[in-house]
C-alpha cells in the first residue's frame, strides 16, 4: 500500500473527525457480500456516466441503494414514495396516491398535477426514460440497484434532467444456472407483499428471467357517509397491485453481439388519495383536534385504476476498441382513472365546506417510443469517449371529469391531446492527464417540440385558444476533474448545465391553456470520496450551488381546482451532502447520510392568488395577491437525515440479526406561498427488523415494523377554502419469509 503524505493523512483524519460514525448519516445501504479480506466493504459499482465504474471515481454526487436496505424499505408493501427522505436530497410525494409520483432532488422539483406534467427529475428504468409521471410509479421488485444522480445530467441523459436522475436497473438473466428467490410478508390491515424471480438458462446462448410482484391491503378506513354517523366500515384506502417482467438474454460464447429483451406490465386498483376536509387546525399546521385518521366523511366515489405495459430491446456489439449499443423502448398507459372527493367532505361538513367537488383524472391512451444508439471507445490510452443519437416520441390523450356528488352523474369533461417529439446528439470524453488526474467533458444538442389541443369539451366554457404549440432547442454541457489524493481518496469538481423543455397545462373552466417556457440550470459542485481505515469505512461529501433561470412553477387551487404554469425569473439553490458507511466489527455495520438544501425563489414581480381561509405569512400586494419572492421551493426540506445499523450474532447454523433504519426531514411548504396551515411539520420515520438467517443465507425469517413511532403528519394539501389535506402512511407490523434457490 502506498504511504500517504503528512498532508493527505491530515485531510483524511480531519474528515473522519468531523464526521464521526456515531452521528454521521449515509445511505449506500448495501449489506455487502464477503470481500477478499474479512471486514472490508464491498466495492460499489455504478453506471452514472453510462459506464460501469467504482462509485469513488465518478465525479458526480451519486448514491447507490440495493440489497438488504432496499428489501427492508419495500417489506411493508409501500409504493415508490417509500424512497422519500431515505437518500440525501431526495423527496418523493403524490396527491394521487400510489400513482403519479413527483420527485425532488436538492429541493428542485415540480408540484404540477396536470395529466401532461413534466418534471426536472428524470426516472430511467432499464435505460429507458419514463417521461409521464404515471409511468414513474412502476413498482420496486427484483432490482439490481437504484442510483440517485444529483445535479444536472443533461449531457448523457438529456432534457428534463436539470435536477438529476433516479436510475433503476433490473436483475438480468444469466446463463449459469437455474436460480431465483421468493419473498412473502403479511402485515397490518392484511397487507400482503409477495414477489419473486426465477432465472432459467434455455441453452448455451439463451436465458430467461421471470419476475413478479403481488401487493394487497384491505380497506381499513371507515366512511361516515353523513354526520348522523351512518357508518360504512372498512371501505377505503386499500389497494391491489401486480406487476410482471420477463427478460430474455441472448449471449453467444463467441462473437461480438448480445441482446436483452424486456417485456413488463403493471395493473393497479384500489382507493385514490383520501382528502380530508378541515384536516388542518386553523392557524397551525397541526392535525385538527379530535380527528380520527381511521375514519373519513365523504359522499363521493373513490377509486383508482391503472394499467401500463411496455417493452425494450437492448443490443450491444463488442468491436474491440469500440462498443456499440442500441436501446429501443416502448411504454404505454392503456388506462388510467383516478376519482375522488377533492373537497374532502359533504355539504354538512366536517366543518365548513364551501362547495362540492368530485373529480377524476383520466388518460385514455398514452404511447411513448424512444431510441438511442451510442458508441463508446475502449482504448488502452489516455483518451476515451462516447457519442450517440437519441429520439423520443410521445402521444397522450387524457384530461379530467367533474361529477355531481349527489347523483354520481358526470357534469363536465375536458380532454386534451399532446404530441411530443424530441431528438438529440451527444458526446462525452475522458482524458487521463496523469496517473492521478482525469478530466471529463460533454455536450448535447436537443430539439424538443410539443403540440397541444383540446379534443373533447362537454359543458366547459373554455377560455382562450383551444390549441397551442411550442418548440425549443438547447445545448447542455458539463466539465469535471478528478484528482487522486491517494489511491483511496479522490477529490472532484464539476460544472454542468441542463434544461427542461417547455411544458403545457390543460385549460379548465377557470384558466386557459398555459405554457411555461424552457428552464435552464447552471450548477457548480465539488466533493471528496474516500475509502477509509483499510476499506472498513467509506465517505462521500459534496457541496453545490445552482441557479435556475425561468424555472417552471405550478400555481394550484385558490377558489377552484385549477392548475396553471408560470415562470420565475430565477431560483437559487445551495447545500451539502454526506454519505458514510462503516464496518465497525464483523457483526456490526452502520450507514448514515445527511443533506442540507437551501432554495429560494428570486422574482420581485411574481405573485399568486391567495387562499380563502388560511393564515398567509407572506407579504400581500395592492392587488390582494401573495408575493412569493424569497420563498423556498415547495416540498423542499432543508435537512434530510438517515441512519441504519445492522448487528448479527451466530446461532446454530445461521445468525440472528437486528436491522434498524431511521429517516428525518425538516418542515416543508406545500405551495408557492407560505401559510401557517400549509407547512408540513418535521417527520421522523423508523423501521425495525428482527430476523434469523440460515443455510448460508439461503433462508430468512423476520418480524418487522415500519413507521414504528406511528408519527402521522400532514404531507400535502388541497388549496381550497376548507383546509383539506392528506397524511403519510400509518404504522405497520408484519412477518416476512424469503428464500433463494
Amino acid at each position: 500500500m502506498i504511504k500517504m503524505s503528512k498532508m493527505h493523512k491530515r485531510v483524511v483524519l480531519a474528515l473522519s473527525a468531523a464526521l464521526p460514525l456515531g452521528s454521521a448519516f449515509a445511505q449506500e445501504a448495501v449489506q455487502p457480500a464477503p470481500s477478499a479480506n474479512a471486514g472490508e466493504l464491498q466495492t460499489v459499482t455504478v453506471t452514472a456516466q453510462r459506464r460501469s465504474e467504482n462509485i469513488r471515481d465518478v465525479p458526480v454526487s451519486v448514491t447507490a441503494l440495493r440489497g438488504e436496505k432496499l428489501d427492508v424499505l419495500v417489506s411493508g408493501g409501500e409504493d415508490i414514495r417509500l424512497l422519500a427522505g431515505k437518500l440525501p436530497s431526495l423527496n418523493v410525494e403524490s396527491s394521487n396516491g400510489r400513482t403519479f409520483p413527483r420527485f425532488y432532488i436538492r429541493g428542485y422539483g415540480n408540484t404540477d398535477f396536470n395529466t401532461f406534467a413534466s418534471q426536472p427529475v428524470s426516472l430511467i428504468y432499464d435505460d429507458v426514460v419514463q417521461e409521464n409521471p404515471i409511468l414513474k410509479g412502476f413498482p420496486i421488485f427484483d432490482l439490481q440497484n437504484v442510483e440517485v444522480l444529483r445535479g444536472p445530467q443533461g449531457t448523457l441523459f438529456g432534457r428534463n434532467t436539470p435536477a438529476g436522475v433516479v436510475k433503476f436497473e433490473s436483475e438480468k438473466p444469466n446463463l449459469k444456472r437455474v436460480e431465483g428467490y421468493y419473498n412473502a410478508s403479511v402485515a397490518t390491515h392484511n397487507t400482503i407483499n409477495v414477489d419473486g424471480a426465477v432465472n432459467v438458462p434455455l441453452s448455451n446462448e439463451w436465458a430467461m428471467r421471470f419476475s413478479t410482484l403481488r401487493q394487497h391491503r384491505d380497506d381499513y378506513v371507515d366512511n361516515y357517509a353523513d354526520l348522523a354517523q351512518t357508518q360504512l366500515r372498512n371501505q377505503l384506502d386499500g389497494y391491489n397491485e401486480h406487476a410482471e417482467r420477463i427478460q430474455l438474454l441472448y449471449k453467444p460464447a463467441s462473437g461480438p453481439f448480445s441482446a436483452l429483451f424486456n417485456v413488463h406490465q403493471r395493473t393497479t386498483s384500489g382507493s385514490a388519495r383520501l382528502f380530508r376536509a378541515n384536516l388542518i387546525k386553523k392557524g397551525t399546521n397541526d392535525i385538527a383536534d379530535g380527528l380520527d385518521l381511521d375514519r373519513i366523511v365523504t359522499n363521493a366515489q373513490n377509486y383508482q385504476d391503472l394499467k401500463t405495459r411496455g417493452a425494450n430491446v437492448r443490443l450491444s456489439w463488442d468491436l474491440g476498441d469500440y462498443k456499440l449499443y442500441s436501446v429501443t423502448g416502448y411504454e404505454q398507459i392503456a388506462d388510467y382513472n383516478s376519482r375522488g372527493d377533492i373537497d374532502g367532505g359533504i355539504p354538512a361538513g366536517p366543518g365548513f365546506i364551501p362547495f362540492q367537488v368530485e373529480t377524476a383524472s383520466k388518460i385514455e391512451d398514452l404511447k411513448q417510443y424512444s431510441q438511442e444508439v451510442r458508441i463508446e471507445s475502449e482504448y488502452n490510452a489516455p483518451l476515451n469517449w462516447q457519442a450517440g443519437v437519441y429520439w423520443f416520441d410521445e402521444s397522450a390523450t387524457g384530461g379530467s371529469d367533474n361529477f355531481n356528488s349527489t347523483t354520481g352523474a358526470r357534469t363536465s369533461r375536458l380532454f386534451s391531446r399532446q404530441d411530443n417529439t424530441a431528438w438529440a446528439l451527444f458526446g462525452s470524453a475522458t482524458y487521463k492527464v496523469s496517473s492521478v488526474f482525469d478530466v471529463r467533458g460533454g455536450v448535447r444538442y436537443t430539439k424538443d417540440k410539443k403540440d397541444f389541443a383540446t379534443v373533447v369539451n362537454e359543458n366547459v366554457v373554455q377560455i382562450g385558444d383551444t390549441s397551442v404549440g411550442t418548440s425549443k432547442a438547447k445545448v447542455s454541457w458539463d466539465l469535471s476533474g478528478t484528482y487522486k489524493l491517494t489511491p483511496d481518496v479522490n477529490v472532484y469538481g464539476r460544472v454542468a448545465t441542463g434544461f427542461r423543455a417547455p411544458s403545457i397545462a390543460a385549460a379548465s373552466a377557470s384558466v386557459p391553456i398555459t405554457v411555461a417556457d424552457a428552464e435552464t440550470i447552471t450548477s457548480v459542485e465539488a466533493g471528496i470520496k474516500a475509502d477509509l481505515f483499510d476499506r472498513r469505512g467509506r465517505v462521500a461529501f459534496s457541496v453545490y450551488d445552482y441557479t435556475v433561470k425561468d424555472q417552471q412553477l405550478t400555481v394550484v387551487g385558490g377558489n377552484s381546482n385549477v392548475n396553471r404554469l408560470i415562470n420565475a425569473d430565477k431560483t437559487k439553490g445551495r447545500g451539502v451532502e454526506l454519505d458514510v458507511e462503516a464496518a465497525i466489527s464483523p457483526s456490526l455495520r452502520v450507514t448514515g447520510s445527511t443533506s442540507y438544501n437551501y432554495t429560494q425563489i428570486r422574482d420581485a414581480s411574481l405573485s399568486v392568488n391567495r387562499c380563502g381561509s388560511c393564515t398567509i405569512t407572506d407579504p400581500i400586494n395592492a392587488a390582494n395577491r401573495v408575493v412569493i419572492d424569497g420563498n423556498m421551493l415547495p416540498q423542499a426540506p432543508r435537512w434530510i437525515v438517515n441512519a441504519t445499523a445492522r448487528w448479527s450474532m451466530p446461532v446454530a447454523d445461521g445468525e440472528v440479526f437486528v436491522f434498524t433504519d431511521w429517516s428525518y426531514r425538516t418542515k416543508i411548504n406545500f405551495f408557492l406561498y407560505e401559510a401557517a396551515e400549509f407547512t408540513g411539520k418535521p417527520l421522523t420515520e423508523g423501521g425495525l427488523r428482527l430476523g434469523y438467517t440460515w443455510a448460508n443465507g439461503k433462508y430468512e425469517a423476520a418480524v418487522f415494523g415500519r413507521n414504528i413511532l406511528d408519527e402521522r403528519r400532514i404531507t400535502g394539501a388541497i388549496d381550497f377554502n376548507n383546509l383539506t389535506g392528506f397524511t403519510n402512511e400509518p404504522r405497520t407490523w408484519g412477518v416476512q419469509f424469503k428464500g433463494n434457490f
